[in-house]
């Protein structure tokens, strides 16, 4: 049994900051983009996505971010409030700045790709007079995403973020999710994900996430030595995913666990890390041993490239325990 120490007298389960962004996916599958005649929209945005995932499966969701003063950014905030998510640390951007937009393109199973505007985005906007103390002293755990500090302000109110849960025993949870079209350089993503990371209890990525952040190390890939790394810092728990190999979680304490991934009609690939992390942040949260987590994010994930969208697809856990009873059965 390995548990994190959530403050157990906190309004709040979960705070995510950073990405509110629109999806625009694709109604045409097997095809590419320039064949796609329309699209479906829904809200997006990793940190957003498992804040809704996270409200899904029962927990009590808030925000910090920044949104566009327009009928983008006012859909956002009703869809969050509709999936009792609170609003209340959401700021509306007064520059004239838009909402982000992320169109995807569905050309197979195994072949998807994201299309992303991202000039001008309110999201990046957030500034540190936009992120309060006290929202986040009444919570037990504050979710980072990498997209936010890929640029100013929006970089420094997530350290300030940052700053104010480890002074107020807030349990921190850093999904990686690192797209390179939003930065100016590899380097420049890794010296700051470092910086980030380092404050971190919790830490979720792929292995290609984690070889971009140790580009100044040495280049053996060794997971082990990536998640001994953290624990050298804040970290409690690094999980390393290997895509259809499944994940392995490392805890501080020496123990290892590997996950593996539920069968599934696949339509999409996107959605499955914002899936996979709403679902094992929700058994983290239980005090759940740590395979038990792993296996709720995988059946999550499993439901959630199965169908068409990211946010709207987020599972309840009916659905999460109705698929883990059939995949036992099947076995």
């Amino acid at each position: 049994m390995y548990n994190l120490d959530f403050k157990t007298d906190r309004s709040i389960d979960l705070i995510g900051i950073g990405r509110l962004c629109i999806d625009l996916n694709a109604d045409q599958f097997n095809r590419p983009m320039e064949e796609t005649s329309s699209f479906t929209k829904y809200v997006g945005g990793s940190p957003a996505n498992i804040a809704i995932g996270s409200a899904r499966l029962g927990l009590k969701s808030g925000f910090i971010g920044k949104v566009s003063d327009d009928q983008m950014g006012r859909f956002i905030v009703q869809y969050l409030k509709d999936n009792h998510i609170d609003t209340s640390g959401i700021s509306v951007d007064q520059t004239g700045a838009v909402t982000g937009l992320a169109f995807t393109e569905i050309k197979s199973p195994e072949e998807c790709s994201i299309l992303m505007y991202r000039d001008n985005v309110a999201d990046l906007k957030l500034d540190t007079s936009n992120v309060s103390e006290e929202y986040i002293k009444n919570s037990k755990a504050l979710l980072i995403s990498g997209t936010a500090l890929a640029a100013s302000p929006s970089r420094e109110a997530v350290f300030l973020a940052l700053d104010y849960a480890r002074k107020h025993d807030v349990v921190v949870i850093f999904d990686l999710d690192y797209r390179p079209y939003t930065w100016t350089s590899a380097q420049e993503t890794a010296v700051y994900y470092n910086l980030a990371a380092e404050k971190c209890d919790v830490i979720i990525g792929t292995r290609e996430e984690f070889d971009m952040m140790e580009q100044f190390e040495s280049n053996d890939n060794d997971d082990q030595r990536t998640a001994q790394k953290w624990f050298s810092y804040h970290a409690e728990i690094v999980v390393i995913k290997h895509g259809s190999e499944g994940s392995i979680a490392y805890t501080k304490d020496g123990s290892s666990h590997r996950g593996g991934t539920f069968k599934t009609k696949v339509l999409k690939t996107f959605g499955a890390g914002d899936s996979y992390a709403s679902a094992f942040i929700y058994g983290l949260m239980n005090q759940w041993e740590i395979p038990k987590a792993m296996e709720y994010g995988s059946a999550s994930a499993a439901i959630v490239i199965s169908k068409h969208s990211c946010s709207d697809a987020m599972p309840t856990t009916d659905e999460i325990d109705r698929l883990i009873a059939e995949q036992k059965v099947s076995k």
